[in-house]
């Protein structure tokens, strides 16, 4: 695992050990930031369901102006803390040991969400119905959803639409936009 662009591009991340956390795939982290990657510099981005940081720090290294990582489980904290510091980026990261439903009931928006909740919940739909519901995205922000890819994207209601969805094997990204009203 290792961060693939930016100011810290090429440096190796520290790993999770055994089962509880899975990584995204470096195939597909580079996948989701050429999706985005017109859209990350100097914005406010959210690492939801952020396991290791990998995908804030990623964020952070191709020039996000700040990035929250979220996480309830305490060694996933751990491991995003030494993360950011591994890549001197401790200054522009939060850091929350929370679950990230009740964290979406009172954060900022962003304008960015990175979400990889565990394959084997129904999280990712109640996330995005979260971030809807308590409309936790700027205008023009973009949600990016990693699922299996045999999941189906969750429903969006106006001003955010189901942009795209693309497929990477054994995963699905759903790109989401939150459009003016």
């Amino acid at each position: 695992m290792r961060v693939i662009a930016g100011t810290a591009g090429g440096r190796r991340l520290k790993e999770p050990q055994g089962e509880s956390i899975r990584p995204t795939s470096d195939m597909v982290k580079e996948a989701v930031f050429n999706i985005i990657q017109f859209d990350i510099e100097g914005r406010k981005v959210l690492d939801l369901f952020a396991g290791t940081g990998q995908m804030g720090v990623e964020a952070l290294s191709r020039g996000a102006g700040s990035v929250a990582f979220v996480d309830r489980d305490l060694t996933s904290v751990r491991l995003i803390r030494q993360n950011l510091k591994l890549c001197g980026f401790e200054e522009g990261a939060s850091v929350y040991a929370r679950d990230a439903l009740t964290y979406l009931k009172r954060c900022e928006p962003f304008d960015i969400i990175l979400m990889d909740p565990p394959y084997k919940s129904e999280l990712a739909a109640a996330a995005v119905a979260r971030i809807i519901e308590f409309d936790k995205l700027n205008v023009n922000g973009i949600i990016i959803c990693e699922t299996r890819a045999d999941m189906r994207s969750p429903e969006a209601a106006l001003p955010y639409v189901l942009q795209k969805e693309y497929r990477y094997g054994q995963v699905k990204i759903a790109r989401y936009e939150r459009r003016e009203t």
